[in-house]
């Protein structure tokens, strides 16, 4: 029996770029486009409806940016994987794509080499960045480790102290990220004192800032 074709989504403000990218897409058919737009606006809704498992986003749409949208379907619990396609090579874009959890980030200028490579590494559950942006993930990878160098018991955090850590990052509430985890404000209050305690901080404070500086590292 044959295995059925992944369904991909494609969000991009650029008509002829979009067609180009789901031409490509057409071409193999180990995936099938199930969606289009062009509206940043419309990507959430259109997911929620077609379910996709993989979503192409363009960086730069000017309603709701890629990123943007990623954050919001992660906040919704949106389960698909994202790629982001991008004109950009800054780091701050690339570091934010990441801790966000994107597993493919593409140049447009490499997506006719790069694209169904990126759509068959994604499928697998593999991570995939265009060859050209290599530079950027030695960069995060030397600045993860001078991170973890400069507070070596970030080691020690377990995983959901982890999770509560990139939450806070993200300056959420204690109450907020209750909500999130759904779990109860003391228990989120307990696991920021045992954080704190754990690197070594003192106070709420310390912990926001030390979150807020590091935010595309945790």
């Amino acid at each position: 029996m044959n295995e059925q074709p992944i369904k991909v989504f494609v969000a991009d403000d650029h008509p002829i770029v979009r067609q180009g990218i789901i031409s490509l897409i057409q071409e193999d058919k180990s995936f099938l486009l199930v969606g289009q737009t062009g509206e940043g606006r419309e990507v959430l809704p259109l997911l929620n409806e077609i379910h996709p498992e993989i979503v192409l986003l363009d960086i730069s749409m000017p309603d709701m940016n890629g990123l943007e949208v990623v954050r919001a379907a992660k906040k919704e619990k949106i389960g698909a994987d994202f790629i982001i396609l991008t004109m950009y090579r800054e780091e701050e874009y690339f570091d934010e794509a990441i801790s966000l959890g994107v597993k493919g980030y593409l140049l447009k200028d490499n997506t006719v080499q790069d694209l169904l490579a990126c759509l068959r590494a994604v499928s697998k559950g593999q991570h995939y960045i265009s060859p050209g942006l290599s530079d950027l993930l030695l960069n995060r990878q030397d600045k993860i480790q001078a991170l973890q160098t400069k507070v070596p018991k970030l080691e020690y955090l377990t995983a959901g102290e982890r999770k509560i850590l990139k939450l806070i990052a993200e300056n959420k509430t204690s109450k907020e990220i209750a909500e999130i985890l759904s779990i109860s404000v003391k228990t989120v209050q307990n696991h920021r004192q045992n954080i704190s305690h754990k690197l070594g901080f003192q106070g709420h404070h310390r912990l926001l800032k030390f979150a807020l500086e590091n935010k595309s590292l945790l």
